[in-house]
């Protein structure tokens, strides 16, 4: 059995390659292979294309790259023409993966779409593409297969695989021995720039003034920064210089867990890391700056009063949240202040801690990756699939349990 997969973010490689080796422990003879990231090629896919290398977001940022994405399903599609593979498997990326799903349907090859776009929050009307080109939606969100099974839309909720790699993920212990060295009492903030380049460009400035305001007011807070790659440790490094901010940071690279698990809270740049937080129970305050335009669609459409997934799970804030454009000041004013409050009155974070607490005993439930390999082997054999069925197995994770 032959599986194409096309992921194109740094989180959906880390999930499509758990997704692989779990695929391959129930089926060593499947042949993995199509366009990803690092730790695809690791789990065993052969890769046509780093595509994680091309991953961007707003549309002034992709026209640079429109030239290769169209070689890259030019590439595609000469691919499923002389080597038609069983399934193709999309993993998130949809302004890229809708090429693939298209090309893989004109060849008649099946199509199914894991972690799949969040068409509910952004562009409802673009469900039209899923029923015309895809054939399985493979959820990790119980409100996102509600919404898609309402539109008609042959769809099956797993439960989200960032709980299983938190249950499964084993800490460095020297690294969180040196994120927790026993004489240490002061507060631990964990900063998370963002996974993309274009993020850390974006984001990092305002979050580096807010942290230089908030260590004038509590100068005993320690700033611990979790970088995804290493050359952008390096330049979060140098923009630190060149915006003179002098409280200490301390940078480290693929220690992201170690980095929450480590911290009393958290400053981040949105993303679907946030649900690792909700697993450890690291309360988290999340910025994002976008263009105008980008923060006014995303306001002004009602199901996305809110951006971070565990208040969206939620339906209610327990991360605030700041989406941020133009002049960023205040916002800056406000994190400030929210944070200032944050690392200097521990009852309020251990107040967060209990919320998330109580969220994650309902919403982390593990087995997803599981639960998607036996769904898509069944899917490709043609058997029955009731999708319906729920996931059952809950695992809260505990700060004192690391």
């Amino acid at each position: 059995m032959k599986i194409f997969f096309s992921a194109g973010e740094p989180s959906g490689d880390q999930h499509a390659a758990h997704l692989i080796q779990e695929l391959r422990s129930l089926r060593p003879d499947i042949v993995a292979e199509g366009f990803g990231g690092p730790h695809m090629q690791d789990a065993g896919c052969q890769l046509h294309f780093e595509l994680t290398e091309l991953a961007v977001m707003g549309f002034l940022r992709v026209l640079p790259l429109l030239t290769k994405f169209r070689r890259l399903v030019k590439q595609a599609e000469s691919h499923f023409a002389a080597n038609p593979p069983d399934a193709v498997v999309l993993v998130d990326f949809p302004g890229f993966n809708w090429w693939i799903a298209r090309a893989a349907k004109k060849r008649g090859i099946p199509v199914y779409y894991y972690l799949p776009p969040q068409l509910w929050g952004w562009a409802p009307w673009r469900i039209q593409r899923i029923r015309k080109w895809v054939d399985h939606v493979i959820c990790t969100l119980p409100f996102e297969y509600d919404w898609y099974k309402s539109r008609g839309v042959q769809a099956t909720w797993v439960g989200h695989p960032f709980f299983d790699e938190v249950a499964e993920c084993k800490l460095n212990a020297e690294t969180m021995r040196h994120l927790r060295p026993d004489k240490i009492t002061r507060c631990t903030v964990a900063v998370l720039p963002g996974s993309r380049n274009h993020e850390i460009e974006k984001n990092w400035p305002v979050m580096l003034e807010i942290i230089k305001r908030v260590s004038r007011i509590v100068p005993s807070v320690r700033w611990v920064v979790g970088n995804y790659r290493p050359h952008q440790l390096t330049r979060c490094r140098e923009m630190q210089i060149a915006a003179n901010v002098s409280a200490p940071l301390e940078y480290f690279v693929n220690s992201t867990s170690e980095v929450i698990e480590a911290a009393d809270c958290c400053f981040m740049v949105s993303g679907s890391i946030s649900l690792e937080l909700l697993a450890r129970q690291t309360p988290g305050i999340v910025l994002y700056r976008a263009n105008s335009v980008a923060r006014l669609v995303a306001r002004v459409m009602m199901i996305c009063r809110f951006i971070t997934l565990p208040n969206l799970i939620a339906d209610q804030e327990v991360m605030p949240e700041f989406i941020s454009a133009g002049n960023p000041e205040n916002d800056i004013r406000t994190i400030t202040n929210l944070l200032t409050e944050w690392v200097s009155k521990p009852e309020v974070v251990a107040a967060k801690r209990e919320t998330l607490a109580r969220l994650a005993g309902h919403a982390t439930i593990t087995g997803a990756t599981g639960r998607t390999a036996e769904l898509l082997l069944n899917l490709i054999s043609g058997e029955r699939i009731d999708s319906d069925a729920a996931p059952r197995m809950i695992l809260p994770f505990r700060k004192d349990a690391a």
